[in-house]
């Protein structure tokens, strides 16, 4: 596999519960432009922040984790830095046979009909997650009681090949 530049906003994270489900370990993508007010990662918008690695450093990172269910993209906007986030994903399923989600501020559709500023290459990367946490946060319809979610507007998509398979 390519090896990408990629900016990350925080460290690669293990055993985290509360980005999918089961343990998971979470890379953190720098760059937003969406800017949602309320967000809970507002350091992660500015795209020359953060820091610049390989994703065979990530990856290098990643083989060190034992027990986790799967590998969750967050940030920032993960699908900005598409071609680095594919490749972290075909790493996951292939070599660590776990199971991929993503957060983005995009909607499913958007990404897939090249609105909103969706690239083909975002397109290839939803085709090969198994579930994407759609849509941006919005702090007047936020709900903590949802799962995986902060507002009422977000969904959560289980895909199979870039098709919903199921919501929540």
């Amino acid at each position: 596999m390519a090896n990408h530049k990629m900016r990350m906003a925080g460290p690669v994270v293990r055993d985290s519960i509360v980005d999918g489900d089961g343990l998971r370990a979470v890379v953190w993508f720098q760059g937003c432009r969406r800017k949602c007010k309320g967000c809970h990662n507002p350091e992660s918008w500015d795209f020359n922040a953060g820091v610049e690695v390989d994703t065979d450093y990530v990856k290098s990172k990643l083989r060190t984790f034992r027990g986790q269910a799967g590998l969750t993209l967050s940030g920032g906007e993960p699908m900005w830095q598409a071609e680095a986030a594919l490749e972290l994903v075909r790493f996951a399923k292939e070599e660590m046979g776990w199971d991929v989600w993503a957060f983005s501020g995009f909607k499913l559709d958007d990404i897939k009909h090249g609105r909103d500023g969706a690239t083909p290459k975002m397109w290839e990367l939803a085709c090969e997650l198994d579930a994407i946490i759609e849509g941006e946060f919005i702090l007047a319809q936020r709900d903590l009681t949802l799962k995986f979610r902060g507002s009422k507007n977000q969904r959560l998509l289980r895909l199979k090949g870039g098709e919903v398979v199921s919501t929540e």
